[in-house]
């Protein structure tokens, strides 16, 4: 291998290395595989470009043309744009997908789901750093500058994930690789000097020059002394930050504030809000399950998966408060508010649920009211809001759901309306915690609820009110791109434009329920998920969900639902007396998450408006015809494979351009142009030419090189003889050579017969003489740029010189 392929095989080496420290940033680090073919062909394809050569302009084209269109190849048609033909898939489609995953980039916390877009703007990224690194280090030969793209993708990315455990590790992946790449670089340029430093007597090298005092009076290598200054630096870069308290952790640092009170022993729950990423599932692209769980609930429809409840409201948003937390019990206590006569209706479930490797929720998703919880790790229970949380398990450590696998015994209450509507007044406690409100609360948000439970003579019919004021008669639409705002603005203005998702409905919900009086709270979790065809149940991004609590003596915390979205129950409890037998889902409202479902025309005249949005209309109500594209046209199929033929014919081109060029040479019949031929073909099978010989010196070269046949040498002999007969013979005296491209063919078979089987090949795909090429564009080039400048000086002579004499 020669030292400038070294260099290039050691300059993507290091950006691949350094690539590392963005593996933290998402869930997965599929894409680093993708990133180094990529980067393996990139780095390939300049190495190919400057062995032609060409210009170094050129290089750098041809590896940033080469990397778009295999990224455009991988990654075209993924954004669903809908357009047809290559043009649509490689060009606005790869536009798409490269928006969306700016967009995924500010939605997701770290570590962000490794969607499409994000996928493509990581291999991008490595992509662009190594072209960097490659134009700094191989094509302009500086590799000390090519630390700088190098340590600015570290630093982005360090900066991205807080440091942390792995940060030391990925700085020691980048530095060696860069070290390395310096080690390669430096030996190349000391192998152009020849064996300078190779075992100069001792007696006459300085000690100091640290070239002698090796055994025998042989020299120290430098590269072994750069390897061990390189190796000393690395571990003083990694070792010193970390022996000095004074730098804040430094390198191995990273070290932010645990979550919890900071004793270490997970004593209350902090005020996190986990709302701040329940947008971003609900509009992820990535569709991907977090949870896998079984139940013999007989209503699995009505299986929430609670997390926790948010029950403070502070005026900015709605919080958990700080409570103290205990060791989980074998038996949980019983549900706060739930008399005897409603525990005895009820119907104690089993539920087996697993968390997928990607999602490390610190909160236990269970079915409310959990009674018994079997799972392994170390939790903490929280006994007023009836949730697990996981506890601390080393500093920036805490217990999470990540790929557990737990066991739920939980209650199915099953409370009536008439329960509900004869609840007596909560406790005075329940009453005062749960129902206050921030003192800036606009006052539409309870003139709002009074007006819409005018006329109720009870807390239950209030609620129902209330609820039935969202989904139904108060023209509210689900929207997931609604911003959520923060502060009691919010809730007037959701009120106001009446479009939100399930963030505003709930919220707003609570706040007016407490604003009549109702204890209310927030909770925060999943809907039951999708029931597959083995009776497991799927729970997904999307099925991310907030919804009321509210609170009734006697029932309990009961779980209200005011967001008219599709897939979503409202509970039995809950429904207004109709004359429907068979209760369903209520169809959602138009929305840009969920097509709007259309009613079979059998029975949607007989149903009225307000049954309608409620689901009360049969199945027929909510048939809804197939939607979705029937797979690509056939536009778009020609055009995909137009685009496969265009790069599976990629490495063809030079084999056809010889092709053509050869046939043009010897299809005039001059001898001239067929010894420029048996010339070209001598040189790519590694023969170059010499235009200093005569024709039959530059003859015996080519057979002597070429080690032909007598054969194929006669050959070259008699082309050999007929261009020194053109050049040398009188006019009118040169004698016709009929077999003449015959023998420039005999010859070049002869060549490609003696070559190795890898110079057979380069001289088909990669023939030296296309650097031809790029000396007749140079050449054009030189004479346009000297025709334009004799053009402009003979204007500017011609023009009239003012103010002379």
């Amino acid at each position: 291998m020669s030292g400038r392929a070294r260099v290039t095989v050691f300059a993507a080496l290091a950006a691949l290395l350094t690539s590392w420290s963005l593996v933290p940033l998402v869930d997965s680090a599929g894409w680093l595989l993708q990133a180094a073919l990529l980067l393996a062909v990139q780095s390939a394809v300049g190495a190919g470009a400057r062995r032609v050569p060409l210009a170094r302009s050129l290089t750098v084209a041809a590896q940033l043309l080469v990397s778009l269109v295999l990224l455009a190849f991988l990654f075209g048609g993924k954004a669903g744009t809908g357009g047809t033909g290559p043009v649509a898939y490689l060009v606005t489609d790869f536009g798409a997908l490269f928006r969306r995953g700016v967009q995924d980039v500010g939605e997701f916390a770290i570590p962000a789901p490794l969607t499409d877009g994000i996928r493509l703007l990581l291999v991008c990224g490595v992509l662009l750093i190594g072209l960097l690194v490659d134009l700094l280090a191989v094509t302009l030969r500086t590799a000390a500058a090519a630390g700088l793209p190098l340590l600015a993708l570290y630093s982005v990315a360090a900066g991205l994930s807080g440091g942390g455990e792995a940060s030391w590790f990925a700085f020691l992946l980048a530095g060696s690789g860069y070290l390395m790449m310096l080690l390669a670089e430096g030996r190349d340029r000391l192998a152009q000097w020849g064996r300078v430093f190779g075992g100069a007597p001792r007696d006459r090298v300085s000690a100091a020059s640290g070239l002698g005092g090796g055994p025998g009076g042989r020299a120290t290598a430098p590269v072994r002394t750069g390897r061990r200054i390189g190796a000393v630096a690395l571990g003083l870069a990694l070792a010193v930050p970390a022996a000095l308290p004074a730098l804040g952790g430094g390198l191995l640092g990273g070290q932010g504030e645990a979550e919890g009170d900071g004793s270490g022993a997970g004593g209350t729950i902090s005020a996190v809000n986990p709302l701040v990423s329940l947008q971003s599932n609900l509009n992820a692209q990535d569709n991907r399950v977090v949870l896998k769980y079984r139940t013999d609930n007989p209503q699995q429809g009505e299986q929430y998966l609670r997390i926790l409840a948010l029950d403070e409201f502070n005026g900015v948003k709605w919080e958990a408060s700080g409570r103290a937390l205990t060791d989980v019990p074998e038996r949980l206590p019983d549900p706060p508010g739930v008399a005897e006569k409603v525990r005895a209706g009820a119907l104690e479930v089993r539920t087996s649920i697993s968390a997928a490797d990607s999602y490390t929720q610190r909160y236990l998703p269970m079915p409310y009211p959990a009674t018994q919880v079997d799972i392994g790790g170390k939790w903490r229970f929280e006994p007023v809001g009836r949730t697990l949380v996981g506890d601390q398990l080393g500093k920036d450590r805490f217990q999470n759901v990540q790929g557990a696998m737990y066991t739920v015994r939980s209650l199915q209450l099953r409370p009536t309306a008439q329960q509900l509507q004869k609840a007596p007044a909560p406790d005075k406690a329940v009453r005062d915690e749960y129902t206050k409100l921030p003192d800036n609360l606009p006052p539409v948000v309870a003139d709002t609820a009074r007006q819409v439970t005018q006329g109720a003579k009870d807390d239950y019919t209030r609620a129902v009110k209330l609820q039935d004021f969202f989904a139904v008669s108060g023209g509210f639409r689900y929207n997931t791109k609604t911003a959520s705002g923060n502060g009691p603005q919010a809730v007037a203005r959701f009120l106001a434009d009446k479009e939100g998702f399930c963030v505003h409905f709930a919220f707003s919900m609570a706040a007016m329920s407490r604003s009549l009086g109702i204890p209310a709270r927030v909770a925060v979790g999943f809907t039951p998920g999708e029931k597959q065809s083995d009776g497991s149940v799927n729970v997904s991004m999307r099925d991310a969900h907030a919804w009321p609590e509210l609170y009734f003596e006697g029932v309990g915390w009961t779980r209200f639902e005011p967001t008219p979205r599709s897939g979503i129950n409202v509970p039995d409890y809950s429904r207004p007396v109709a004359p429907a037998a068979q209760p369903s889902a209520p169809a959602a409202l138009p929305s840009q998450v969920a097509p709007e479902p259309s009613a079979a025309p059998s029975k949607a005249d007989d149903c009225p408006p307000e049954l309608k949005k409620l689901g009360e209309c049969g199945a027929a109500a909510q048939a809804q015809g197939p939607t979705g594209d029937d797979g690509p046209s056939a536009t778009a199929i020609l055009g995909w494979a137009a685009l496969v033929a265009a790069v599976l014919s990629l490495p063809l081109l030079p084999v056809l351009w010889r092709g053509r060029l050869r046939a043009r040479r010897l299809g005039g019949g001059e001898v001239a142009a067929a010894w420029r031929e048996l010339g070209d073909a001598a040189w790519d099978v590694g023969v170059p030419p010499d235009g200093a010989l005569s024709p039959r010196r530059a003859a015996g070269r080519i057979v002597e090189l070429g080690r032909l046949e007598p054969e194929a040498a006669g050959a070259v002999h008699r082309v050999a003889g007929a261009v020194e007969r053109a050049l040398y013979a009188p006019p009118g005296a040169a004698a016709g050579y009929p077999d003449l491209a015959e023998d420039v063919l005999r010859a070049r078979t002869g060549l490609l017969a003696s070559a190795s089987r890898t110079s057979r090949l380069r001289a088909l795909l990669f023939p030296r003489s296309a650097a031809r090429v790029g000396w007749a564009l140079s050449a054009r080039w030189t004479a346009l740029a000297t025709t334009l400048s004799a053009r402009l000086t003979a204007l500017r002579l011609r023009l009239p010189l003012r103010g002379r004499g």
